[in-house]
């Protein structure tokens, strides 16, 4: 029996433990590039993995490996942010990233993580404000990593990241926001660090009317966020781009019964009523 994309998905991220965070962020890719060969990714970073190994010695310490890591990863194989093309959507599909060593900082992550794994470093991820950050726990404290280029960032450093996500009404809850920095820097669960794939691939497609590759990330969100009200709601706008009414009346009804205060309900209402007639039409 064959089965979807999306049923493979769902089957991936079911389990709230255990999640094979590289299989599934590989497996996003699939709506864009139906017929991809999961093989070849996964050999190549098995083949990469191998490679690093035979360069680390046993009794390596996890600084040692992490060095090793950095300059296999960014020297070597020439892993790197693409600047020149921020916003390609390939920069969130993982297969691609391999091929051609440039993406974005939370792709990056994701295949310096699984080589990380691979060689004994859980090198977990952190889906700090702004730009994905990594994290490698060693007896001395926690080193936090820029996946953008392996450097370790500074509390200060962090800081002045987080700067501009702070609360901006008063200095005394700048000052908390500030003192609670370990706050943004707790590990993410694969959920959070696969919707957060996903959201980056939702505002390239909202913002290019692409309604159709839309329609397939809000699918995927909504595996991993079955109740989330606005991922329904905006589920229902790309079915009402695409001219399928019922399905985007279902969505943007749950929504309303949700939050039916909303700043935007009074214009859903009205798109409710075009859509019911819309349906009627259609049956």
């Amino acid at each position: 029996m064959t089965i979807t994309s999306l049923e493979y998905f769902t089957s991936l991220v079911q389990q709230a433990s255990d999640v094979p965070l590289f299989e599934a962020a590989l497996a996003i890719a699939q709506d864009v590039y139906p017929q991809l060969d999961f093989d070849a990714p996964q050999n190549e970073m098995d083949r990469l993995a191998n490679t690093l190994r035979q360069r680390v010695a046993a009794d390596a310490t996890a600084i040692q490996k992490l060095r090793s890591l950095n300059h296999f990863f960014y020297q070597e194989l020439g892993f790197a942010i693409n600047v020149n093309h921020y916003y390609d959507t390939d920069n969130s599909y993982l297969h691609r990233v391999i091929a051609k060593r440039r993406g974005i900082p939370i792709s990056l992550a994701l295949i310096y993580m699984e080589l990380a794994q691979q060689v004994g470093l859980p090198v977990q991820g952190v889906s700090f404000p702004g730009h994905f950050l990594m994290k490698l726990t060693v007896p001395s404290g926690d080193i936090m990593i820029d996946p953008a280029n392996g450097t370790s960032l500074s509390r200060e450093e962090l800081e002045e990241r987080l700067e501009p996500y702070l609360p901006t009404s008063n200095d005394a809850e700048r000052a908390a926001s500030r003192l609670s920095l370990i706050s943004y820097l707790q590990v993410a669960h694969p959920h959070e660090i696969l919707v957060r794939v996903l959201r980056n691939l939702k505002a390239i497609y909202q913002q290019g009317n692409h309604w159709k590759r839309l329609l397939e990330v809000q699918q995927r969100l909504l595996i991993l966020l079955p109740g989330d009200a606005v991922e329904r709601r905006d589920r229902g706008q790309a079915y009402a781009q695409l001219d399928c009414p019922q399905a985007a009346l279902e969505d943007l009804e749950f929504y309303l019964a949700q939050r039916p205060h909303a700043a935007d309900a009074a214009l859903l209402h009205q798109q409710v009523i075009d859509l019911r007639e819309a349906s009627r039409r259609l049956n």
